[in-house]
């Protein structure tokens, strides 16, 4: 199955075959739509030439921020992205020797695992960890063993919860609707309370 995040062919293909290119959209996914922070990693590519984990890593860091920043910026805080993105490379090349598949098929992890080397990369925390543990589960069809379960609910079949669920406009429009009725629900318990 092909990935249909960003509803730009480009984009998608990217994150289709490159795993760095689709763990560094899932961390640029964060108070900016989920479509322009998965795009981010084509325009990195575009500015640098190059998404490959140690170009990134090695990148001079204030020339990358400046390409980062570069309108179309790849987030809304560029700067602060640009250093967490080498941040995850850095990450990768130090544990990982740069190659970003061994987070979940390294020694035939289970669910659990995947969740725990998901958690301690830059710039993930339990959330974005349980939402890309869904996007490999649900869309990329790396299913270790208990995955569902350390998604949690972003596991759950036929949900639309996440950017895991995303497959089309029509779930990117599903999605967006049920966060927006969480972020209701939260204000209108916090003014109760």
């Amino acid at each position: 199955m092909s990935l249909n995040l960003t509803g730009d062919a480009d984009a998608d293909q990217l994150l289709d075959s490159d795993p760095f290119a689709l763990l560094v959209g899932m961390l640029l996914d964060q108070q900016y739509p989920m479509e322009a922070a998965f795009a981010g990693p084509l325009k990195i590519l575009q500015r640098v030439g190059s998404i490959d984990v140690q170009t990134i890593a090695e990148h001079d860091p204030e020339a990358f921020a400046t390409l980062c920043a570069t309108p179309p910026a790849i987030h809304r805080y560029p700067g602060s992205m640009a250093k967490r993105v080498q941040e995850l490379a850095s990450f990768l090349m130090s544990e990982y020797d740069g190659d970003p598949t061994r987070l979940w098929t390294e020694g035939d992890p289970d669910g659990k695992t995947v969740l725990k080397r998901l958690k301690a990369l830059p710039g993930y925390g339990d959330q974005k960890a349980r939402i890309f543990l869904a996007l490999l589960g649900k869309q990329r069809g790396v299913a270790p063993t208990g995955w569902r379960e350390a998604a949690g609910a972003y596991g759950e079949e036929g949900s639309r919860r996440s950017i895991a669920d995303v497959v089309d406009g029509t779930t990117l429009q599903e999605v967006r609707t049920f966060k927006k009725e969480q972020k209701a629900a939260a204000k209108a318990a916090k003014a109760k309370g």
